[in-house]
C-alpha cells in the first residue's frame, strides 16, 4: 500500500507543467509529437519509438502504450526503472518473431491518471453509495476514461497514421499497459474493437483500489460478461506477479479468466499467466515483455 501511494505521488510530480526531457535510447530513435489540441484531454507528451531502419516504404504495426514516461529511459523516470520496450521490440523483430513495429508512448496525466484509466462503464455496475464515493474520491469528481479513449482513437491515432507508415486497421493496432494501464487497455479493445485488434493487461488492477474489495471487481466482471470483443478477431493477454501490489490480484484474475473463456476465447486468442515471486514494477514487466508482444503481434499470429 505504501509503494502504491509513493508511486501515485511520483507520477503526478513527473507531469508538472513544463517541458519534459526526451527519452534517450540506444536502439532506434524517439520522436515527440507536436502538441495535439484535444477536445477531450489535457495536453501531454506523446513519444514515438521508431526502429533504426524505419522506412516510409514499409508498413508497421503500432503498439499504443499508457504511462508513456516509464517506457524507454530509466534515467528519466521517478524510480529509475523503465520497460525498455524498444530493446525488446527491436530484438524480437530482428529474430523475426514480430513484424516491423513502432511504439506510441502516451504519457499519463499525473493526478488525473486514475480518472482517465478507470473504465468508465464499470461504474454502471456499482451500487450506490459506492459509485458516488468512488467517483468523488478516486476519480476526482468525474470519470474521464471515455474521453481519454476518444482522444486516443479520434485525435491521436489519425495523427500517427498520417505521420508514419502504419498498418492502420485492427490487425495492425494494439494497446498495452500495466496496473490501471492494464484496465484501460482491456477497456479500449472492448469499446473500440474496430480499432484495436488486441490488448495486453500487465498486472491488471482489477481490484480498483490498493486493497481487497468486492464491489469494484464485481463491476468489472459484469462489464466484461456483456462487452468483450469478438474472440474470432481479437487477442487478449493478462498476467500478474505474486508480490508487492500484485499479491492482491490472483483472486480476481481467476474470475476474469473464467468470464473470458466462457465468452469463447481459447488458448489461441487468450493467454493468462502468473509470474511467481515477481512484483509491481517496471523491471518485472520488462523481464516478461516478450511474452505478451509475441502473443499479440507475433509473426505466427493468424
Amino acid at each position: 500500500m505504501k509503494r502504491w501511494i509513493l508511486w501515485m505521488a511520483s507520477v503526478c510530480m513527473l507531469n508538472a507543467v513544463g517541458a519534459q526531457p526526451l527519452p534517450e535510447v540506444s536502439v532506434g530513435r524517439v520522436e515527440r509529437l507536436p502538441a495535439i489540441a484535444s477536445k477531450y484531454v489535457d495536453p501531454r507528451p506523446v513519444d514515438v519509438w521508431l526502429p533504426a531502419d524505419y522506412s516510409p516504404t514499409r508498413k508497421y504495426n503500432v503498439l499504443y502504450m499508457h504511462d508513456g514516461q516509464m517506457l524507454f529511459d530509466a534515467s528519466k523516470t521517478w524510480n529509475k526503472q523503465a520497460w525498455d520496450v524498444h530493446l525488446t521490440v527491436d530484438r524480437l523483430v530482428k529474430a523475426r518473431k514480430l513484424p516491423d513495429s513502432i511504439v506510441v508512448g502516451v504519457w499519463n496525466n499525473g493526478s488525473l491518471r486514475h480518472s482517465e484509466y478507470f473504465p468508465q462503464k464499470f461504474l454502471d455496475f456499482l451500487p450506490e453509495p459506492t459509485r458516488t464515493a468512488y467517483v468523488g474520491k478516486a476519480l476526482q469528481g468525474r470519470p474521464r476514461a471515455d474521453d481519454y479513449l476518444r482522444y486516443l482513437v479520434t485525435e491521436l491515432k489519425p495523427v500517427i497514421d498520417a505521420r508514419y507508415a502504419t498498418r492502420s486497421g485492427p490487425e495492425g493496432t494494439f494497446v498495452m499497459g500495466s496496473s490501471m494501464g492494464g484496465l484501460i487497455s482491456v477497456y479500449a479493445m472492448n469499446e473500440y474493437p474496430q480499432v484495436f485488434g488486441g490488448a495486453a493487461g500487465i498486472s491488471t488492477h482489477w481490484v480498483g483500489l490498493g486493497e481487497h474489495n468486492a464491489a469494484l471487481p464485481l463491476a468489472a466482471y459484469n462489464y466484461l460478461s456483456r462487452h468483450l470483443a469478438d474472440p474470432a478477431t481479437h487477442r487478449l493477454y493478462q498476467d500478474h506477479g505474486t508480490t508487492q501490489l500484485d499479491a492482491l490480484y490472483g483472486t480476481y484474475q481467476v474470475f476474469v479468466d473464467r468470464i473470458v473463456r466462457e465468452r469463447g476465447f481459447t488458448e489461441k486468442n487468450f493467454m493468462s499467466r502468473v509470474f511467481e515471486g515477481t512484483g509491481h514494477n517496471e523491471r518485472a514487466w520488462a523481464d516478461r515483455l516478450d511474452i505478451p508482444l509475441v502473443f499479440l503481434m507475433g509473426t505466427s499470429t493468424p
